[in-house]
Parts: structure tokens; C-alpha cells; sequence
């Protein structure tokens, strides 16, 4: 039942990716959408007990990534430790899709993928994540990710993403897209249960101002 329940599944996200070509061939005569971040660029660097930096991410990181807009933190909390924040915004212009996805950027950079699954984070906002056990050379992070639009969070692979961007497309003509990925590092203190219990936490904490600061999109005159 899981094979067929799989090629199905298959089959309707082809079906949905006919269609969102097909309609994105019908919309090609309205005037195209401007990307503007500068409200994802001021989501609070203070929270609760969390105070944020912005980290730089290196030329090449980010040719390879391609994004409209990166954002990049390291958030801080006396009680928990740190979490590392990557958010990667596509615009409607450029399909709404992440170019590259931890599956890629993790074993590319020299870390393995351990465990992977899929985790109900019991979040209204998110609802579910990818969470991945990763490691290079003894260093250990527990990784969440989800793929989030104008409209929905907590998508977690690309029949939900497909689905989305045809739904924007026929309401809105926009089919935004991004990649959110918060992380922690595991140690002698922290174990993966309870790094667990706090990146949902922290994601928690930090959907509604995503929703809130989302970049904003406008037809070109």
C-alpha cells in the first residue's frame, strides 16, 4: 500500500507541475513581480531571552544558493544555548523553489546526513519539519527545515510546494517560496532529544514573526 500510496503521489505532483507550468504559460502577459525584503531583513534580532546576530555568508555559499534574499543569525539564550537561523527567499519570478536543500548543501560541505525523518512539531505556524542528525569531523547538529510561502508554512518536500504555488498562483498570481532551516549544535550537554524539545521551541517562537516580516511583492508598472 505504501508503493502505491508513493507512485500516486507521484503521479498527482506531475499532474500539479503540468498545471502550474501550463498556468505560469498563461500568466506570462501580466507585468512581473518586484521582490521587496527589507521586512524580512528587519525580523526582530531580540525576542523573549534571545538576542540575535547576523552572520555573513560567503560569496560562493551564496552564488551557489542563488536566493532573491538570504537571511542569516545566530540566536543566543542564557538558558538554552544557540540556534543558527538560514532563510532562503525565492521570488514568484523565480518559481518560488529553493535552488539547493540541506539533502544537497549538508554532504556538499563535507558533513553526513546520519538520521532523517519527518517530526510533528505540534506548531498552529509550522505544524511539521525535516529534521536531520548531521556530522563533520566530530561536531554533531540536530537540523530542522520547512519550505514556507506568502500563504502557508511547515511544507515539507515538493508535492506540498507544488500544490501551494498552483493554489497563489489561481489566487494571487504569486508563487513565492523559501527554505527556513534553524539548527543546533549537540554536546556533552545537550542530547538530541533535548535539542529537539528546543529548536521546536524556538521555532515556536520565531514563525510568527517570519509570517509577520515577510518580503513583499509588487507588480512592475
Amino acid at each position: 500500500m505504501k508503493l502505491l500510496g508513493e507512485k500516486a503521489q507521484s503521479a498527482i505532483l506531475g499532474i500539479l507541475l503540468l498545471a502550474v507550468g501550463a498556468l505560469s504559460w498563461q500568466l506570462q502577459l501580466r507585468p512581473p513581480f518586484e521582490v521587496d525584503p527589507s521586512d524580512l531583513a528587519s525580523l526582530p534580532l531580540e525576542f523573549d531571552r534571545w538576542q540575535g546576530a547576523d552572520l555573513e555568508i560567503p560569496t560562493d555559499v551564496a552564488e551557489m544558493l542563488d536566493a532573491d534574499f538570504h537571511l542569516q543569525r545566530i540566536y543566543g539564550h542564557p538558558m538554552v544555548g544557540v540556534v543558527w537561523l538560514y532563510v532562503g527567499y525565492y521570488g514568484t519570478e523565480r518559481g518560488g523553489r529553493p535552488e539547493h536543500t540541506p539533502w544537497v548543501c549538508y554532504p556538499s560541505n563535507g558533513w553526513s546526513i546520519e538520521r532523517s525523518e519527518v517530526v510533528d512539531v505540534h506548531n498552529g505556524e509550522v505544524g511539521r519539519v525535516n529534521e536531520l542528525l548531521v556530522e563533520r569531523e566530530g561536531e554533531r547538529r540536530l537540523v530542522h527545515f520547512w519550505y514556507q510561502s506568502n500563504r502557508r508554512a511547515g511544507m515539507i518536500g515538493e508535492f506540498d510546494q507544488a500544490v501551494d504555488r498552483l493554489i497563489s498562483r489561481l489566487d494571487t498570481g504569486r508563487a513565492d517560496g523559501s527554505l527556513v532551516r534553524i539548527s543546533m549544535p549537540l554536546g556533552d550537554v545537550t542530547d538530541e532529544s533535548t535539542a529537539r524539545l528546543q529548536l521546536i521551541a524556538f521555532g515556536r517562537e520565531i514563525a510568527p514573526f517570519l509570517r509577520a516580516h515577510w518580503p513583499s511583492e509588487t507588480a512592475s508598472s
